[in-house]
């Protein structure tokens, strides 16, 4: 089965001002689409054209770096467009705030580890919320296309929130101003839905 590329469940402008609609349509329909593309033709006539994408990161240090780059970039990309919504941000409720809490201390605590996940990330890559192991959530960050949920993976997890900090991500409206996407990022965080992936995680 090849593997495509996810329509996304809001329009392409529906996320301004925070992230903008060139921005977006690019980002999901050209960046988004030649990772899909790459990796089916990494895929081509290999047993991994059998396997879903999370036991193809689980596995990565098996296959050739096409695979970790675009298998990746498919995976980050798919993650990152579900946790978005309009109308969205605030913060989260339940047993996912709990355990925010429990992790850093406050919420307040946890964007500042979140955010700064982001913005000392070298170069092109990720920052993360996931769940470890021991079922409590941490915030790390991996180059490139790379996440938790892969063996190669420095601090390995279930990713349950993911920030896209390639330049790719925010150069046109935001330029070379990082931190200024990171702040409105959380204006987009669709919380009920990184609350669901955490109960799926645990």
């Amino acid at each position: 089965m090849a593997f495509e590329l996810p329509a996304l469940s809001y329009a392409t402008d529906a996320l301004e001002p925070h992230i903008d609609k060139a921005t977006m349509e690019i980002h999901h329909g050209k960046h988004h689409q030649a990772y899909v593309d790459n990796l089916n033709k990494a895929l081509a006539g290999t047993d991994g054209e059998n396997q879903s994408i999370e036991d193809i990161q689980k596995n990565v240090s098996k296959y050739p770096a096409a695979v970790r780059n675009n298998g990746g970039g498919h995976f980050n990309h798919s993650l990152y467009w579900s946790v978005m919504a309009p109308n969205a941000g605030g913060s989260p409720t339940g047993e996912l705030a709990k355990a925010i809490d429990d992790a850093f201390g406050s919420f307040d605590e946890f964007k500042k580890k979140f955010a700064e996940a982001g913005t000392t990330r070298f170069g092109s890559g990720w920052a993360w919320l996931s769940v470890g192991s021991d079922g409590k959530v941490q915030v790390s960050s991996t180059p490139n296309q790379d996440n938790p949920l892969m063996d190669v993976a420095e601090v390995k997890g279930t990713p349950i929130l993911g920030m896209d900090v390639w330049e790719h991500a925010y150069y046109l409206k935001y330029q070379n101003k990082r931190p200024d996407y990171i702040a409105a990022f959380w204006n987009v965080i669709d919380w009920n839905a990184v609350s669901d992936r955490y109960a799926k995680a645990k």
